[in-house]
Order: structure tokens, then sequence, then C-alpha cells
């Protein structure tokens, strides 16, 4: 996927606000320190480009917003971000240009069966036959695979995101924390949009509304608390909007991206990751869809790798 996003504007034709300004992920007190250096020495050896920047000093010579409290941090100079609506959106404009037809508004109530195979979708629409249907729902997936025999056990955890007024421009990389309570980034347009680790959510995830995952005046002010422990402009950067999002967390941590039945692929629980690797989880979807070969191994996401275990969450991983 790293390879992937720098080419995809030009690839669909449209903008996908890709910047590729590399990720800081900072250690705060002394303690966090070994476990940014073990992060960075794991990563090196299974061949990802990160560096362990050891003083505050050496951090600040890449940013130097960063606060006195950043004692050192791992950079990973291969890792962008994107604009989710900008990059969502350049990929329909190009499947549409295609030929797709992209029905928004829509519920998929369910999976139809003959003899083993899946043959189309009932929803509310009416049925919609398929001759490959490609099962991408998120936290609704389950739901939609119980009723065909098939388990997908999922965590759903909400993450809070503040998004800023403009600031002037004066932080290029996406940041960090060893323990993952926080992470954000500046936008082209100077906002500052940075967001909450991972919560349980107390809600029904099957009928979550916008107004249910709205973050409470505490908990954004706690977020702003700790976003400006490390880098104290975007903290003081007046607050333009804040909103909650489902992540759909797999007991370990990695994604579904299998054809269990024929008929069905099942690209699902991706645990945060998905908009990041999203460019070549569509490609090895529509490579199963189609019968191809994968090009890349999907043994390690093979739905069956969680039938008959117990499916207790293993700590979440820290990642470059």
């Amino acid at each position: 996927a790293v390879a992937l996003w720098p080419k995809l504007a030009d690839q669909l034709g449209h903008e996908t606000e890709y910047h590729q300004r590399g990720n800081l992920r900072l250690a705060r007190n002394a303690a966090e320190v070994p476990m940014i250096r073990a992060m960075v020495a794991e990563q090196r050896r299974i061949g990802l480009e990160l560096s362990f920047l050891e003083s505050n000093a050496a951090v600040c010579a890449i940013s130097p917003e960063v606060s006195e409290m950043v004692l050192a941090a791992s950079f990973c100079p291969s890792d962008g971000f994107a604009d989710p609506v900008a990059a969502t959106s350049a990929f329909a404009k190009a499947a549409q240009a295609l030929g797709a037809r992209i029905d928004e508004g829509v519920s998929v109530d369910g999976v139809v069966l003959k003899d083993g195979r899946a043959t189309g979708v009932e929803t509310s629409g009416g049925f919609v036959p398929a001759d490959e249907i490609v099962l991408a729902a998120g936290i609704h997936t389950p739901e939609l695979l119980v009723p065909l025999g098939l388990l997908l056990p999922l965590d759903v955890t909400v993450v809070q995101v503040v998004q800023t007024e403009p600031a002037t421009l004066c932080f290029d990389p996406v940041f960090g924390v060893a323990n993952a309570d926080c992470a954000g980034r500046q936008e082209p347009d100077g906002r500052f949009r940075f967001t909450s680790g991972l919560e349980r959510f107390s809600g029904d995830p099957a009928a979550w509304t916008e107004a249910a995952l709205l973050p409470s005046a505490e908990a954004v002010e706690s977020l702003r608390r700790r976003v400006g422990s490390v880098l104290p402009v975007a903290a003081a950067t007046p607050v333009s909007r804040v909103w909650g999002g489902l992540i759909d967390l797999t007991p370990d941590h990695l994604p579904v991206i299998d054809r269990p039945i024929p008929g069905l692929v099942v690209a699902a629980g991706f645990s945060g990751h998905g908009f990041g690797i999203g460019p070549v989880t569509g490609q090895l979807a529509a490579e199963l869809a189609m019968g191809e070969t994968p090009s890349f191994s999907i043994e390690p996401f093979r739905l069956a790798r969680f039938a008959g275990k117990r499916h207790d969450s293993m700590p979440l991983a820290l990642h470059g």
C-alpha cells in the first residue's frame, strides 16, 4: 500500500491529497524510551526503514514544534497521510467511469446462498443478484456472516476525533505516542486533526448513530491535554469539529481477507488500518472475486483461523 499511495491520484484521475511526510512515534517519559527503541529494532529486522531518535534535539531537528517533554522517538520516512473523503471519492469516481453503479442509503439485510454458493444480497431496495460478492461492511460484517455459519469475532471500539481551525503550517509528519493514546497530523489547509486511543464502545454496534459517537466535552479536553503535552501548537488551536468512529478490532488485530465460500469475498476486521492499506486490500479482494491468484499471500488473513478457538484480544501491538 505504501508503494501504491503516491501513484493513486494519477491512476484514478482524481486527487487523493496524499502526502508522504513520515511518521514520528514519540516517547514522553523514561519508561517509553525502551518501548520505542525495541519497536525500532524489531521493525528494522523485518525490513521497515525506521530510525531511532535518541534525544529531544534529534526529534526537534525533524519537527521543531515538538515539546520538551518528548525524550526520544522513532521516525519512519515512508509513512504519509491522505484525505479520507478525497481518496474515497477518487476511487468512487474512477469506478463509476468504468461502469460501476453506486447506491447510497441502501442497507444490506442478508447474503443469499444457493447450493452452497453466494448468489446475491437482499437489500432494503430489493434482491440484487451477483456472481461474486465482496463483503466489506466493517463492524456489521459479523451479523451478515452468522446466518451463513461463518464466525468473525470482533471487538467494537470507538475513537474520538478532533479537528481544529486552520493554523499556520508548521508540522509535517504524522505523530503518535508509545502507548497509542493519541495521534494526529496537520492537514494541508492548516487544520490539526488528532485522535484518541481505542476505547470500548458501550452502545449497540448494530444501531450506532453519529450522535451516539460524539465525544463528550470532558473527553475532548482530555484528548487536547494529551496532544498538548507533545505538540502544544495543536492543542492551542481552537476546535472546529469533533466526531467519533467505530473500529472493527479482531482478536489478533489482523484483518480477514478471504473467500470462505464460493461467490463470497470477505474483507473486514481491519483494526484501525483499513484506510491505510485499502488500496492493496481492494486489489486482493478483486483478485479473489475474479478467481485469480492473489498478488500477495493471504494465509495470515484467512477467516478459518478463528474457528474453534478462544477469542481473547491480544494487547495492541506498536507499529512504526
